[in-house]
């Protein structure tokens, strides 16, 4: 039997178990990359390791999130990071240059490779036929050090592409379209795979685009094979020698097929406040609008904003609407404004900001209360933008531009013909402020600031444990429920003390108090939860800075992917209800008791009894043996350290 794009990667990188789904395998990785908001932690976990210098074919440091220096802390943890990269032998790409995926698509990415990143939405180098996958930063950081990065063999769902895109209708409506029909759920345990006629269609940026908004599937990665298309992108960069052709075989087999007639296709947009609250721009166009974002890893390539500049050429924005660009990369700044359409912007009103990923993360550009906000980013979760009860719709950069001047959610079909434009053959390559390693041998301090705090440790697993219900919580909790984002809270990133102060925040004022109780009562803490808990972000502090509080079991419903590993690599147990009609008995506050747990986690036992009051409820740990010794040793690091 033939194999797809995904099996031919991980065969190909396999160092432990065999490709069977559903079972733990090992692979090896050849590129990581870490941005600011995850890589300060990141890296203080790799200096824990002791490894003097990354072993992977390549690492990446960026400073993309927390651009806004407001004090000493961003600024400090900017300068901590330039001389970690130093150190240990990675590129480092500074505050300005760019997003993390928009930077090392154009300059680093590379078909067949493995890439792990330190944010959720690292798939994006699907889009040059790479499997790269989304973790927390102790994974990352473990493969800087050579390790394997483990995960259960998922399963591969194709996309069979078909048809053309028609006028003012873009990449991102494909992956709008898969929202609507599978919802954020819809790609858990699989590894979504494009295939078929309609992908030639598709440029790299507009499969970029596709395998980046791709992670609010939930999916592990998204991939594209790679054919002649990548090779035309990987010429215009330079870097032509990268590319081989990538393919799944003929008689490859899916998991799971669903089709998508690209034809058939019209402007799509996400209505408050899901991904996945997916419908037809028309069925919403006539409402009033007054903020418009262009950027984010998503939509801020050279194609999307060029798409904007042709579109203003003719046009001016409305005076209601403030409408601003987040470039995706100096790359792009350089293109669009050799090629004269950065002025088109700005006489047409467009607010430009540096490259950067700034409102998508909460880092300003806030909404007014009350507002809608149409955004190219991948994430409207409430709040998220930083105004309470936000109005946030997601849609594609023709949606955008065509609302912005309008002042009105509009059909961009409305507007008339379509825009001509031409990507170059060749790009300016903006790399010009990218640091490349250092040379074997070459010794560099690193410099820490105040706001750095040492990394934490943690007891092992106790042979009882016991505790209280400090929070219960319903579906779809995402890591900004437990571990907000924003120009506030952000810059605590590599002060875990601190950034705990903040848990649970926007759901539960009194968490903290009732977490610190617990703890001087001499008990842990257990949060409940329904589907999907720890959604979005692969932001390792959403089970770090709970951790540090005392929270060592949540039992929920389902787990996101990459929160549930980051859970696990902090030592706390990731359990499931085995009956999930229990959750509606249980209490916030209830004492909570799981005799043996030491012993029954060493032993293998699947299936363990919570007393909640006294009374037992039978729960579920699907994990595998590796994730059992991590849990018994207090996490990934004591583990590590071990032996």
């Amino acid at each position: 039997m033939g194999k797809t794009v995904t099996e031919k990667i991980l065969a190909s990188h396999l160092v432990e178990g065999s490709l069977q789904k559903g079972s733990e395998i090992g692979i090896r990785i050849d590129q990581t990359l870490t941005q600011d908001a995850t890589g300060t932690m990141a890296y203080l976990e790799f200096e824990a390791t002791g490894v003097p210098r990354v072993q992977t074919e390549l690492s990446v440091c960026y400073v993309d999130h927390n651009l806004v220096q407001s004090d000493f802390r961003n600024a400090d943890d900017h300068r901590f990071l330039q001389s970690v990269a130093r150190k240990y032998g990675l590129y480092f790409s500074p505050p300005g240059n760019g997003i993390s995926h928009q930077v090392h698509l154009e300059r680093f990415g590379a078909p067949g490779k493995t890439l792990l990143g330190s944010d959720s939405h690292t798939p994006t180098g699907g889009g040059l036929g790479m499997l790269a996958i989304g973790a927390g930063g102790l994974d990352v950081a473990m493969a800087m050090a050579g390790k394997p990065f483990y995960l259960v063999m998922p399963k591969v769902f194709g996309i069979r592409l078909s048809g053309k895109l028609p006028e003012w209708v873009s990449a991102r409506d494909v992956l709008l379209e898969l929202l609507r029909q599978l919802s954020v759920k819809g790609g858990v345990g699989y590894i979504m795979e494009y295939f078929g006629p309609g992908v030639d269609q598709l440029t790299v940026t507009d499969r970029a685009s596709i395998t980046n908004f791709g992670a609010e599937l939930g999916a592990t990665t998204s991939v594209f094979p790679s054919d002649e298309n990548t090779r035309k992108f990987l010429e215009s960069q330079g870097r032509s020698n990268l590319w081989q052709p990538l393919a799944a075989d003929a008689d490859a087999r899916y998991d799971e097929v669903i089709d998508i007639d690209m034809s058939s296709l019209e402007p799509l947009i996400a209505c408050p406040s899901s991904p996945d609250n997916v419908v037809k721009v028309s069925e919403v166009a006539g409402k009033p609008v007054s903020q418009v974002l262009v950027g984010s890893c998503s939509n801020s390539s050279l194609r999307d904003l060029m798409v904007v500049a042709k579109v203003l050429e003719s046009e001016e924005i409305d005076s209601n609407v403030s409408f601003e660009i987040n470039p995706g990369s100096r790359q792009v700044l350089e293109n669009i404004t050799a090629q004269g359409d950065m002025l088109t912007l700005i006489k047409a009103g467009a607010r430009v900001h540096q490259a950067g990923c700034l409102g998508c993360i909460g880092m300003g550009q806030a909404p007014p209360t009350g507002a809608i906000s149409l955004r190219t980013f991948p994430r409207n979760f409430p709040g998220r933008s930083g105004t309470v009860n936000d109005q946030v719709y997601l849609c594609s950069p023709e949606v955008a531009v065509a609302s912005a001047v309008t002042g009105r959610i509009t059909d961009p079909r409305d507007l008339g013909e379509y825009p001509l434009f031409e990507l170059p053959k060749e790009y300016l390559l903006g790399d010009q402020r990218i640091e490349a390693p250092s040379e074997v041998g070459e010794d560099f301090e690193i410099i820490r600031g105040p706001n750095i705090a040492p990394f934490p440790e943690f007891e092992p697993l106790a042979e009882t444990w016991q505790g209280k219900i400090l929070l219960k919580v319903g579906d779809n909790i995402t890591t900004d429920h437990i571990m907000p984002a924003g120009a506030k809270i952000l810059p605590l990133r590599s002060n875990i003390p601190a950034i705990s102060e903040y848990v649970f925040s926007s759901v539960d004022l009194e968490f903290i108090q009732s977490a610190r109780d617990a703890s001087a009562g001499e008990l842990g803490g257990m949060i409940i939860g329904g589907e999907n808990y720890g959604q979005g972000s692969s932001r390792e502090h959403a089970a770090l800075a709970p951790r540090y509080l005392g929270v060592q079991i949540k039992l929920v419903k389902s787990f996101a992917r990459i929160h549930k590993a980051n859970l696990i690599n902090f030592g706390i147990v990731p359990l499931t209800f085995e009956n999930p009609e229990d959750y509606e008995a249980l209490k916030q506050g209830s004492h909570v008791e799981i005799p043996d747990i030491r012993r029954k986690i060493s032993a293998g036992e699947q299936k363990l009894t919570v007393l909640i009051d006294g009374n037992p409820i039978q729960t579920i740990l699907e994990i595998s043996d590796r994730h059992r010794a991590i849990l018994l040793a207090g996490g990934l690091l004591n583990w590590a350290k071990s032996g």
